[in-house]
């Protein structure tokens, strides 16, 4: 039977959302602290630091977030250790995350003059005092902007865990457009709901990036 599309099929989609931005914070998180180690094993002296890290980059870069859900799903049954959608998207997210945040950031502490580097050494700071006293500081600045602008691709990737059954706002959607035949009005609705979520941020990101470029150009 055919349900009609109204106002308890409109909830239904609208509270979803919640599971939208819960998985969003989660992937954000993990990713930030992901993003951190391999920015730093970027800029590490070790080489094979390095190489792990842009080992790690490239193979979550170049290649499909569906493809990494899919493994992280069902490839992690296939291996014995079946997981919860919940766990398999969190995963994949955070790695994906990781690569992503690890690769901006390395830019950003890559942008901070060399000149703020030999200073440090100057004074007698190490590698890590360095870091984290001087270099860390300022890339923070920069990396403002464009890491509130992949928060913003982050929300809409989340959409993409709806293949393994997740239900967020996507698949929340899907499960209303094949109830009620009706896909032009729920995808209609689910885009309204994506571009509350993300407008924000990224007119954020935005005025972020206008205020660096003020700040460095006074």
């Amino acid at each position: 039977m055919i349900r009609e599309f109204g106002p308890n099929e409109v909830i239904y989609i609208t509270l979803a959302i919640r599971y939208t931005i819960l998985l969003s914070l989660i992937a954000f998180a993990g990713g930030a602290v992901g993003g951190l180690m391999v920015a730093l094993m970027r800029v590490s002296q070790n080489k094979y630091r390095r190489w792990i890290a842009m080992a790690f980059i490239r193979v979550f870069q170049g290649t499909p977030l569906l493809m990494q859900l899919f493994l992280a799903y069902f490839g992690m049954a296939i291996l014995g250790f079946p997981i919860d959608p919940w766990t398999a998207a969190s995963v994949a997210l955070i790695l994906h995350a990781a690569a992503f945040l690890g690769e901006i950031w390395r830019g950003c502490i890559e942008a901070v003059p060399t000149g703020q580097h030999e200073a440090a050494r100057v004074v007698g700071l190490g590698y890590v005092n360095r870091m984290r006293h001087v270099v860390l500081p300022q890339a923070f600045r920069i990396a403002v902007g464009p890491t509130t602008g992949f928060l913003v691709q982050l929300i809409k990737a989340t959409s993409l865990a709806s293949i393994i059954g997740f239900t967020e706002l996507t698949r929340a959607g899907q499960i209303i457009s094949n109830a009620t035949f009706q896909p032009f009005a729920v995808i209609s609705l689910v885009a309204v709901l994506y571009f509350i979520l993300c407008w924000p941020l990224s007119k954020l990101a935005a005025n972020l990036e206008h205020k660096f470029n003020q700040a460095t150009t006074r």
